[in-house]
């Protein structure tokens, strides 16, 4: 919505030789009236757009002129130069069409003199003979071709001139490519201009008028001969496979135009075409031209691309509309899909690919048009049932998934064509019932909702048989749609079928039905399962819908959002009305009605459905609910709220006064979220108020304008234009004042962030006018010094995001900024930068860097640094350009000057570098002032120049320093962690291992420095031993200080890092100079080469990650760069480095420095480097070769001396498959890929292993895509085996051969588990396969042969691997064979009468039963009946093999698997028959059940330390299995006891903690139903008498996981029903018992801990509520919990924790935190208030967002309601924080509490009292050397948010109040600790160093944080002494230094 500027027209003015100017001024008439006088005018100017006027002059001239004129030699001579223009100009200049479309009106009797004129000057054209200008004469006639009458007449004259040029430029470009091969820019060229040729070529024989005519077909004529010659020149085009795809297929598309153009009779085409394709040409039958010119096609075998192009050519050039080729058409047609079919399985090359897909869908177009005037024998081949429709089909099914969206858009063309075929061949007929149709919607519909393909084929299938036919199948199928708009990558497809559907649907009831009833049923199927998404769906799932689908509907159906308020607000207000309870506010995760209608407003106002004027929209929801949305609980409602109040489809439209006060009200409390999404979206929704504030600004301008001039009759605003304007300036500022103090000490990322964007957008959007543009508001005007102060303490931000952004708007008020810099300030900036740059903190670098950036920029350097410049620029550039340089340039030579001296240093000792001045820093701001330089446009050459070498030369000695270091084995240890001597000795053979240029003996023993004020070289030198490293700190006495190895390896790498960087940066943006002397540029060829010799010496030898990565950044850089350098040798490089570093890696030299370890380490980053830098363009002949050479490296070795090859290409080409800018260039090498891994996964050798998993496990995410969800075998990363096979048919012989290996060894008798460890990666590959019902009845790549494998695999001796083959087994059976399947492998299954069986065979059987039942139990398309009959045939044959369930089995882990699948059926039958009919009692299959339960060891028990393999799992299957007898029984009217196996109380008296365990779970599970309502009556007498037993057992249960489900239990029953009974049973009285659960909740570990702290308090709650008169008694008891939860809110403890405190707050709130009589004493009750306060402010999001819900409560009690105007609203923490004080304060009034309760919250105000002792001894400490510890950064609190609420409420309750002390004792204590702090605080800052806020960021911000605090305290102090408040000076100005004045100063109000 900003303002546009129209883009000026750039035209190039053209220009004529030096002969045509002195004719035309020979010509030209004193007067300059005539032809050459204009023409003269109009070449003498330098201005393209002036020259277009005059060449539009030229033909009305001529027209003036008579027919006598055409003899006139000035208008003969001007036509001539006419025509010399013409051809000169450029094809894109826009010249040139003027001139032809001027020309084309050109008087008749003109024309033959200009066509003369034309003629002679193309003449002169074709005759060149310099090869690098063919192309201009091949555009030009181009040109002349293109609606240009006197160009075509040209051509036309001399065609047979253009013929033979056309056909020499193509033998000589030919030609030239060649010489020039590895010249990559001249051979693109080259191809272009090959490319233009043919295509012109085809321009001439379709459109030149001799070409109509036969006279030129005698084979005599020279333009015959010139044909042939074409014609044989395509034809070797179109073999050549070194040519572009592009040529090739040009050229196919070519050789079939000539043919047509020349073969006569035109009958003879369609037979000769089809032997062409089908390789049936008649040689003797054939035309001998056609022989001679297209003999390679007729006689040769022609490559797959060949034919692919043929067929191209075949489909696009030729008539195929009305049938007007015949039946050889016909059959042309169905012969050419024959070849296409038989190419589809051949080609697998991506490129060949898509253009297969095209011409495929080309195909069906053609057949199309055939087909609406077709023979009926065509008609039968191209109908629904055809071989050729289903091969189509096939086609469509196999690629609707392809990665490639050109491709599946190609899928949906061919569907939506194969359809319109059909609808042809059956003309006439009714096509819903037809079977064709009715077969594809069955099958459509069966399919799963994750196939893409899906959604597209059911909209084409809409599209044409109507939505009624679908709907009718299954009504549910919007609800389904809707259902899978969670995932992402579905949401487009999903979201254009339901638009297609719902329009459809729509049209058919409209034309079905008269009356307007049909909305209501329209609204019933497509809007209320919409709005059951936006209340209740997920997340995202509602996200989406909001973004693609609710537009789409409200754009078709307007009139819907009336029905969608109407319903959504009657759920409001039904919500709401629903009584005052907690329990009604609904789930505080939960949108609910207000967020949907937010949402559908929002999308409505900004499509324009709703009115815009406020008094009309707002009628539809009021302020209040605006507010609630503002601050709702959920982060989306609150967008669609602003986005309703930013967004308008006027982006024009005024803003109201109200939409003003509510944006103010939200930046208020939205600043601070935690979600970069939300922070974006409000951002975004931001700007565009701001540009609609700024365009309607403009509008009310020119309004006011107009009204001062005249008064308009009828008013266009309510206000005068003027009130508006101020209205908005005074919002903008109100806006930028909230922004301002939003940047606050201490203020968190998310805070400044979005206040810093915000801001940016501002500025942005209201630039400084520009011409007559009215600006309504201006940011520099609300700049003062402290506001640009607080922009520059930005970049102390540890985040970088944060000093971007701060830079930015910086930089765009760089004019405001000039009125705030003071000379001393600047210097201290300066040197605090420099001293940063040395930090051993590596963010510190990043601060330096941009304070260094901001004084260059704002020309603030001191003045002494200018003696770094001899020269100043000159010339006419940009004065503030020539400044920013001259500043870069100076300090850069500072830094440089500094850098060479540490790094001299660093030469002598290493370890004193990387304690003291890490050299990283320097080299990262040299960087970053060089990044803001346009390197391109530099104007002190000269003095760059010299800076670049040293640049350079510095770089090589500070990588050749810290390089030994990156280079060693082991880099991370090198160094001693710590002071002790021992761990020093122990590395120094570690030490010895490296030997850099250290003169002194740091490398011979292990060294651990002393650091003084001034650093002592001796101090290296001394001894380990003896050294107290806890010395005290007395004033400036010597500390130690640790070199760790990790100071020592950030300093080395990060060198190595930034150097990289360095270098590529000045390869990417440095001028190169083409030769050593020339003054061109600043890069040598020789320095690149030097370049890129270094960074392949990094890559190949570096050991550490964090080195190669950064080089590899780097050298990415300089190989995009050398590939498009016109200098040929820089251009080969990298060929000659790859070539060099493959044969480095085949020749496996022991000497090799290559790191085999770590990956390969920089080796396959290297790699990357120089094949992802290759053009995309072109052949990708390196990556070709080199995938070809890895692969054949990485294949299996018989030498196992010499692996490492092998496992360097494994781990290069894992890298490869990973880089995603290889794209599908990388697939045809993914089935290779696929072979090593596998392969190499059976090596002996450990490395090679390892490298084969990892390149296996990026193959898996190449071919099946990043993993979409957590569910590791869900369908959204799988594929059909047809697709996968289709994609890679090498895989399908390989991996069944596998397969038969794997499972013809496990199935041996020996089973040996290590013989073939492939199997895993085999079924792997195979579980992610499932077949298709589209699969077709093709057998050439179906899956059944897999299965018996498969099946066999799960023998395997391995457990594993037969659980991974009973996974892999079930997607490998269709559903429908599922039953059959599961009973031939149970018939398999032995009895228990055979001798000799294996439980290894029987484990994998039963594995594979269970998994196929329970996907069989698991699908949603079967029939109820069909399903319950297949299962009682497979209960059934389950029945035959009881046995294995029994002790007759002596095998644990089989009884255990089979009796999960008893327990399985049980779900299953029961499932299915809903207890209508009693099923399993029928098959006796309970008694079975009781049977094995009443004989197993549950009933019998174990013998004494009994431990087998499988126990566990028994005794879990079992147990589950007995509890479902349980269930069952009891749910059976008048079941007998002795009928019951066992009984509860039997398993929980189990001495096994898993029997225990999942008993417990089970009536866990019953009593949370009884709890919510929604158990079963009749199992209530089952739970009633469990209190007592859960008691006994919470007394004697040692297992945690059972004790903590124990407590649970508890606390989910009555306690009426289980607490008077704890004498009797527990012996200890319900206080004891208290007591007891109370030590439980302070001893226990988390978990436990949590669920006791919830039983106690319901305890509590049970006492307080039921003994009133008695609460004194458990008196202590009270103060215990208190303290109890207290300590459960405390920040280190588990999220657990503190949600179970917020749980429990929650529940008591009524009773303890908002109770009119409140029953703790007042500092209890207030304790309870500030654990709320704390858990509100939470850096854990859980726990604030479940905090929340306490306030809820809070807000909603009857006293405290009208506290508030969000009561029984769900509010965002941000505000419940404020709610919380203002509840507490209301409450203390109601209270009478005010003289104890306010000094309590005045000490919260000022803080806990070792806040400033902190901030003393953070100023006085020893500095620890934790390079990455960074200080409390905070994500979310904000202490000064707090101050703020807190003082702000205390002021409105003493304000309203009227309280005052009654006596001054009782604020003296707080006075008395306030007077102290404002002392201490005064002398801290003094003592803080100049730039205090750069150089100790950490001290600055504590002490601004509690100076903040202190003030905030005095004020109130104050104004209850009767002062002022507000006048109050909490520190005297004298008191702070001067840098901190304008901080203090701006920033008072900020507490308040």
């Amino acid at each position: 919505m900003g303002i546009k500027k129209k883009k000026e027209m750039q035209v190039a003015a053209l220009t004529i030789c030096h002969q045509d100017l002195e004719t035309l001024k020979s010509f030209a008439d004193v007067e300059g009236k005539n032809l050459a006088s204009l023409l003269l005018h109009c070449v003498q100017l330098t201005d393209g757009v002036s020259q277009i006027h005059y060449v539009k002059q030229i033909v009305p001239l001529l027209e003036k002129v008579d027919k006598n004129g055409v003899c006139d030699p000035t208008i003969q001579s001007c036509l001539d130069v006419l025509a010399g223009i013409y051809l000169s100009l450029s094809p894109k200049n826009p010249l040139k069409k003027v001139l032809s479309s001027s020309l084309n009106s050109l008087p008749e009797f003109f024309l033959t003199a200009a066509i003369h004129s034309f003629t002679s000057r193309l003449q002169e054209e074709l005759n060149t003979v310099d090869l690098y200008s063919y192309r201009k004469v091949i555009d030009n006639i181009s040109s002349c071709m293109e609606n240009f009458n006197l160009g075509r007449a040209s051509v036309n004259n001399l065609l047979k001139n253009v013929l033979c040029f056309l056909q020499k430029s193509f033998i000589e470009i030919l030609e030239e490519n060649r010489k020039c091969a590895g010249n990559h820019i001249i051979q693109t060229q080259l191809m272009n201009d090959l490319l233009v040729g043919i295509r012109v070529s085809m321009v001439l024989v379709q459109k030149v008028q001799d070409f109509q005519e036969d006279l030129w077909k005698a084979s005599s004529s020279p333009i015959w001969q010139n044909m042939c010659g074409l014609l044989s020149i395509f034809t070797k085009f179109l073999i050549d496979d070194d040519l572009l795809q592009t040529i090739q297929s040009t050229s196919g598309l070519a050789i079939i135009l000539f043919i047509k153009t020349m073969l006569h009779p035109s009958e003879k085409i369609p037979h000769l075409i089809s032997s062409l394709l089908l390789h049936s040409v008649d040689c003797t039958s054939t035309p001998e031209w056609f022989m001679s010119s297209c003999r390679s096609l007729c006689c040769a075998d022609i490559s797959e691309s060949a034919v692919l192009f043929l067929c191209q050519g075949t489909l696009a050039m030729l008539d195929w509309q009305n049938g007007s080729m015949g039946p050889s058409g016909e059959a042309l047609l169905l012969d050419t899909a024959h070849v296409l079919f038989t190419l589809s399985s051949q080609i697998k090359e991506p490129t060949l690919e898509m253009f297969l897909s095209r011409i495929l869908a080309s195909w069906t177009n053609s057949a199309i048009q055939v087909l609406e005037s077709s023979s009926p024998s065509l008609r039968d081949s191209l109908n629904g049932n055809s071989s050729i429709v289903g091969r189509l089909l096939e086609y469509v099914y196999t690629h609707w998934e392809h990665p490639l969206d050109a491709l599946r858009h190609q899928t949906k063309i061919m569907f939506r064509n194969l359809l319109q075929m059909h609808q042809l061949t059956v003309e006439g007929a009714d096509l819903v019932p037809d079977p064709f149709f009715v077969e594809l919607s069955e099958s459509l519909l069966r399919l799963e909702w994750h196939i893409k393909g899906k959604y597209i084929c059911l909209g084409c299938l809409v599209e044409c048989i109507g939505i009624e036919h679908i709907l009718a199948i299954d009504k549910t199928i919007p609800s389904q749609i809707l259902e899978v708009m969670g995932d992402q990558s579905l949401v487009p497809y999903a979201s254009d079928l339901l638009e297609t559907m719902f329009k459809n649907h729509k049209s058919h009831l409209k034309s079905q039905t008269a009356e307007s009833t049909w909305i209501d049923q329209w609204h019933e199927t497509w809007v209320s399962p919409l709005l059951f998404i936006l209340c209740e769906g997920n997340l995202d799932q509602k996200s989406y819908v909001i973004d693609y689908y609710l537009p789409k509907l409200l754009s078709y159906s307007p009139e819907s959002l009336q029905y969608m308020v109407k319903i959504l607000q009657t759920s409001i207000d039904a919500k709401t009305g629903q009584g005052q309870s907690f329990s009604s506010l609904g789930s505080c995760n939960s949108r609910g009605a207000l967020g949907a209608l937010m949402a559908c407003l929002r999308i409505a106002r900004a499509h324009g459905h709703l009115q815009s004027a406020p008094d009309t929209w707002e009628n539809l929801v009021s302020g209040a609910r605006i507010k609630q949305g503002l601050v709702h609980h959920h982060c989306q409602v609150r967008i669609d709220t602003l986005g309703l109040l930013c967004e308008s489809n006027r982006s024009t439209e005024v803003v109201s006064v109200e939409e003003m006060q509510w944006i103010q009200f939200f930046i208020t409390y939205n600043l601070n979220s935690q979600s970069p999404g939300v922070r974006q979206q409000i951002c975004s929704l931001l700007k565009k108020l701001f540009c609609r504030i700024q365009e309607s600004s403009q509008v009310l301008y020119k309004l006011e304008q107009s009204k001062s001039k005249h008064e308009p009759q009828k008013e266009l605003t309510k206000q005068h234009p003027s009130v508006s304007l101020q209205q908005y300036k005074n919002f903008m500022s109100s806006i930028c004042h909230s922004l301002f103090e939003a940047l606050f000490p201490g203020s968190s990322y998310s805070t400044r962030f979005s206040a810093l964007t915000i801001l940016g957008s501002i500025a942005e959007v209201f630039h400084v006018p520009e011409g007559r543009i009215y600006t309504v508001y201006q940011l520099s005007h609300d700049i003062d010094v402290g506001r640009f102060q607080t922009l520059m303490e930005c970049f102390t931000s540890t985040f970088e995001d944060v000093k971007i952004l701060a830079f930015d708007l910086l930089m765009k008020l760089s004019e405001t900024a000039v009125h705030f810099q003071d000379s001393e300030k600047l210097q201290g900036l300066f040197q605090a930068a420099l001293e940063l740059s040395t930090s051993t903190k590596p963010y510190d670098c990043v601060t330096a860097s941009y304070l260094l950036n901001f004084l260059i920029w704002q020309d603030a350097l001191p003045s002494s640094l200018s003696a770094y410049v001899t020269q100043l620029a000159c010339g006419d550039g940009d004065r503030s350009a020539a400044v920013v340089e001259r500043n870069t340039l100076m300090v850069i030579k500072c830094l440089m000057e500094n850098l060479e001296e540490e790094v001299s240093q660093a030469e002598n000792s290493l370890l004193q570098a990387a304690s003291s001045f890490p050299m990283y820093g320097r080299v990262h701001c040299i960087t970053g002032a060089l990044q803001k330089l346009p390197l391109n446009s530099l104007q002190l050459v000269s003095e760059w120049k010299p800076v670049v070498e040293r640049l350079l030369l510095m770089s090589y000695r500070l990588s050749a320093v810290v390089s030994p270091v990156i280079q060693s084995s082991s880099p991370e240890g090198l160094i001693p962690m710590d002071t002790d001597s021992e761990s020093a000795n122990r590395l120094q053979m570690i030490l010895n291992e490296i030997q850099p240029r250290d003169t002194n003996d740091y490398f011979n023993q292990a060294k651990i420095l002393k650091e003084c004020n001034n650093f002592d070289m001796e101090d290296l030198n001394a001894s380990v031993l003896n050294i107290d490293t806890s010395t005290e700190i007395n004033g400036k006495e010597e500390k130690t200080c640790d070199v760790t190895a990790q100071m020592v390896l950030v300093c080395c790498w990060r060198s190595m890092k930034e150097v990289a960087l360095l270098l590529g940066m000045l390869c990417q943006l440095l001028p190169m100079r083409s030769v050593p002397e020339s003054s061109d540029g600043l890069l040598t060829v020789e320095q690149v080469k030097e370049i890129g010799d270094y960074f392949k010496q990094n890559l190949l030898q570096s050991r550490h990650r964090g080195a190669f990565e950064l080089a590899y950044t780097g050298f990415v850089k300089l190989t995009e760069v050398l590939n498009r350098c016109p200098n040929v040798d820089l251009q080969k490089l990298p060929e000659q480095w790859l070539w060099s570093v493959l044969e480095e890696i085949k020749c496996s030299d022991p000497s090799s420095k290559l790191c085999a370890t770590r990956r390969s380490a920089g080796i396959p980053f290297y790699i990357q480097a120089l094949l992802a830098s290759e053009p995309k363009k072109g052949k990708m002949d390196l990556l070709k070769i080199t995938m070809k050479e890895l692969i054949s490296l990485a294949g299996p070795r018989d030498d196992l001396q010499s692996t490492v090859p092998q496992v360097h290409a494994l781990n290069i080409l894992r890298a490869l498959f990973r880089d995603t800018r290889l794209g599908e260039n990388i697939i045809p090498y993914v089935a290779d890929g696929a072979k090593a891994a596998i392969l190499g996964f059976t090596s002996p050798v450990w490395a090679v292993r390892n490298s084969s998993t990892l390149l296996f496990s990026a193959l898996i995410t190449r071919i099946f895509g990043v993993k979409r969800g957590k569910d590791e075998h869900s369908k959204a990363n799988r594929m059909t085996g047809r697709e996968f096979f289709s994609r890679f048919p090498e895989l399908y012989p390989f991996l069944l051969k596998q397969l038969e290996t794997v499972a013809n060894t496990a199935d041996s008798d020996t089973g040996e588990p290590n013989r073939h460890p492939s199997m895993f990666l085999l079924l792997l590959v195979l579980e992610r396969l499932y077949p298709s019902p589209m699969d077709g009845t093709s057998s050439a790549l179906s899956m059944g042969p897999f299965v018996p494998f498969i099946m066999r695999c799960g023998r395997s001796p391995v457990y594993h691997s037969r659980e991974m083959a009973a996974r892999a087994l079930v997607p490998f059976v269709m559903i429908d064979q599922i039953p059959n399947t599961i009973q031939t492998l149970l018939a398999t299954l032995p009895s228990c009468t055979d001798q000799c069986f294996r439980q290894n065979h029987i484990h994998g059987t039963l594995l594979q039963v269970f998994h196929l039942l329970q996907a069989y139990s698991d699908s949603k398309h079967r029939t109820n009946s069909d399903f319950q009959h297949e299962l009682i045939d497979i209960t059934l044959c389950t029945k035959a093999k009881l046995w294995l369930a029994k002790r007759q089995n002596p095998c644990l882990v089989t009884r255990a698997v089979y009796i999960d699948i008893l327990f399985l059926l049980t779900c299953c039958l029961n499932k299915s028959t809903k207890d209508n009919q009693p099923v399993l009692e029928n098959l006796g299959f309970w008694e079975e059940v009781r049977g094995i339960i009443s004989a197993s060891e549950l009933i019998t028990g174990f013998p004494s330390a009994f431990k087998v393999p499988g126990l566990p799992q028994y005794l879990q299957s079992i147990t589950r299995l007995a509890i479902a007898a349980v269930w069952a029984a009891a749910a059976k009217s008048g079941e007998r006891k002795r009928d019951v196996p066992i009984s509860f109380s039997q398993l929980l008296e189990s001495a096994f903690p898993e029997v225990r365990s999942l008993t417990l779970e089970a009536l866990l599970e019953k009593f949370l139903l009884a709890a919510s309502g929604l158990g079963e009556k009749g199992l209530q007498p089952l739970l009633c008498n469990m209190g007592e037993k859960c008691l006994l057992l919470a007394m004697k249960e040692s297992h945690p996981e059972c004790f903590c489900k124990i407590l649970k239990i508890l606390h989910c029953m009555n306690p009426n029903e289980w607490l008077p009974q704890t004498e009797d049973c527990v012996h200890l009285t319900p206080k004891e018992f208290l007591i007891w659960t109370m030590d439980i909740a302070s001893n226990e570990r988390s978990e436990i801990q949590s669920v006791a702290l919830r039983l106690a308090s319901k305890i509590i709650s049970h006492h307080m509520q039921s003994c009133v008169e008695n609460r004194e008694s458990i008196a202590a008891e009270l103060k215990q919990w208190v303290q109890l939860v207290i300590l459960s809110c405390e920040d280190h403890l588990p999220t657990e924790s503190r949600l179970a405190a917020v749980e429990v707050l929650t529940s008591t709130a009524p009773l303890f935190l908002t109770n009119p009589s409140p029953i703790l004493e007042l500092q209890d009750t207030l304790a309870l208030w500030k654990c709320v306060l704390t858990l509100l402010q939470s850096e854990e999001q859980a726990v604030r967002d479940a905090a929340t819900e306490i306030v809820t409560t809070s807000m909603s009690q009857e006293n405290t309601c009208q506290s508030t105007e969000f009561s029984f609203c769900q509010v965002d923490a941000s505000i419940a924080l404020g709610l919380a004080l203002a509840v507490l304060c209301d409450l203390l009034q109601q209270w009478d509490e005010l003289a104890l309760g306010v000094p309590i919250m005045l000490g919260w105000l000022l803080g806990e009292s070792d806040d400033l002792v902190v901030c003393v001894e953070s100023m006085h400490q020893v500095e620890e050397d934790y390079l990455f510890e960074k200080e409390a950064v905070n994500f979310w609190a904000e202490t000064l948010i707090f101050v703020k609420y807190l003082c702000k409420h205390l002021f409105s309750l003493l304000s309203t109040s009227g309280w005052r002390p009654p006596s001054p004792e009782l604020l003296c204590h707080l006075q008395r600790m306030v007077s102290e702090q404002c002392h201490l605080l005064s002398q801290l800052f003094r003592e803080l160093p100049p730039a205090a806020e750069f150089v100790k960021t950490v001290e600055f911000t504590r002490l601004c944080i509690q100076k903040e605090r202190t003030s905030a305290c005095l004020r109130l102090l104050a104004f209850l002494e009767g002062k002022e408040g507000e006048d109050t000076l909490v520190l005297s100005v004298l008191d702070s230094p001067a840098e901190v004045r304008q901080l203090t100063l701006s920033k008072t109000e900020a507490a308040c």
